[in-house]
């Protein structure tokens, strides 16, 4: 009997206690559901635009750009003397708008210096992606002609050739290219002993203009970046 009424006085407090962890769950799941006790999320921050290139940067990247197709072989000594040639005349027309703005460049003249570098990048991208490219082979005259291409593109990558400089080094490869290619049509797709030292002694001629013109007070202005 004793234990009967232990058994039902106990029921009351279990049932207010099952109701007392339901309505606290209920107040977790209403709170978790509506947000109001998770911190609001902070908006998403806005990228600030990207910083346009100066004339310098600008100047630069193309001359990487030309350094890797001759390193590559996608870049012919012609088309890179020619892409040279311009860049230099770019070179040259800054260097005039400066001196006569007191160092300084009018905001037309960025423009104008921008939209011809906007041509010459096309003209170094249809260069790079044309069916030209220069193939040296295997033979002794070919490995000579990319050891000479590879000194070149080193001299442009690390300022120490300027645009003109580099114009005038291809033009003179461009032109022991077209000897070479000339000899082996004449004679089956071979150079001759005597066609072999020729080519070899207009080779260690370039060679020494390559190393001139690289170790000369001219050098190519690289850009610094900004502090």
């Amino acid at each position: 009997m004793k234990f009967t009424w232990l058994k039902w006085s106990a029921l009351p407090v279990a049932v207010l206690l099952a109701g007392s962890v339901a309505m606290a769950q209920d107040q977790t799941s209403s709170q978790s559901q509506s947000g109001s006790s998770a911190p609001a999320a902070a908006p998403a921050a806005t990228p600030a635009p990207a910083a346009k290139p100066t004339v310098a940067q600008r100047k630069e990247n193309q001359q990487d750009r030309i350094a890797q197709g001759v390193k590559s072989g996608q870049l012919t000594a012609g088309e890179t003397s020619k892409l040279e040639t311009k860049e230099a005349a770019i070179n040259g027309e800054t260097k005039a708008d400066r001196a006569a703005n007191g160092g300084k460049l009018t905001s037309a003249e960025k423009t104008q210096i921008n939209g011809q570098q906007n041509q010459l990048s096309k003209q170094i991208y249809a260069d790079k992606h044309n069916a030209n490219t220069a193939n040296p082979g295997n033979s002794k005259v070919g490995q000579r002609q990319e050891n000479q291409q590879d000194r070149i593109a080193q001299g442009i990558k690390s300022g120490q050739l300027t645009a003109g400089e580099t114009a005038k080094l291809e033009n003179q490869q461009k032109g022991i290219n077209q000897q070479v290619k000339a000899d082996r049509a004449a004679n089956g797709g071979k150079l001759t002993t005597g066609e072999k030292q020729q080519v070899n002694k207009e080779q260690n001629a370039a060679s020494k203009n390559i190393y001139n013109k690289k170790h000369n007070a001219k050098t190519q202005p690289q850009s610094k970046p900004k502090q």
